[in-house]
């Protein structure tokens, strides 16, 4: 069984989402830490709950942050994972843990990428006034939201919609399309050629 590290720092209704499909056997894959740099959030209860192994490394208890993204990645290390999964970590890793696990940590954005990178993406999407919007997985690269796409959801964009409406709306598909995209990464049909991901029948 393929082991996955997540990351977290809110209530992990995406952790969750991993969880649920990993019980009913979509997912053969095994969640072996979960990791969030706030030691108040939900999503630890979650997991302790399940019977997996969760920590809490806060930013301001490290020195700096290479000693912070050091502890995360001997946690990731030590509980043998094999990816990381950021399922609502709201921190910025830098290049250097990001080269490490290079191809290795993928991310779930609010967002059809390349559009709306960075933070409140449903939000940028309704100022913007684009009819659809939705979330994307990608591999996480050192840039912010530029990784390499393997799947995207579709969400229309309603005229009355606000940041938070359409946030509830897309969040539905972000927990369809984390378990998918996992899945094909845990069958080993994800090719990753320059910008582009190959998805293999």
């Amino acid at each position: 069984m393929r082991k996955v590290g997540v990351l977290v720092s809110g209530r992990g209704s995406n952790l969750q989402a991993i969880m649920d499909r990993i019980a009913d056997g979509y997912l053969p894959l095994e969640i072996a830490v979960v990791i969030s740099d706030k030691s108040d959030a939900y999503a630890l209860e979650r997991a302790q709950k399940a019977g997996i192994k969760a920590a809490a490394i806060e930013r301001k208890a490290c020195a700096s942050k290479d000693d912070f993204e050091a502890k995360i990645n001997a946690a990731l290390t030590d509980a043998g994972c094999e990816l990381v999964v950021l399922a609502g970590f709201m921190r910025i890793l830098s290049a250097n843990f990001v080269n490490k696990w290079h191809h290795k940590i993928i991310n779930i954005h609010p967002a059809l990428l390349p559009s709306f990178p960075g933070l409140h993406g449903q939000g940028q999407a309704v100022a913007y006034g684009v009819k659809f919007s939705g979330c994307t997985v990608h591999f996480v690269d050192e840039g912010t939201d530029s990784g390499p796409i393997i799947l995207q959801k579709v969400v229309p964009v309603m005229d009355d919609d606000t940041e938070d409406t359409l946030a509830d709306r897309i969040l539905v598909q972000e927990h369809i399309a984390m378990p998918e995209a996992l899945k094909l990464w845990a069958e080993d049909k994800l090719v990753i050629n320059g910008r582009k991901v190959k998805v293999l029948a």
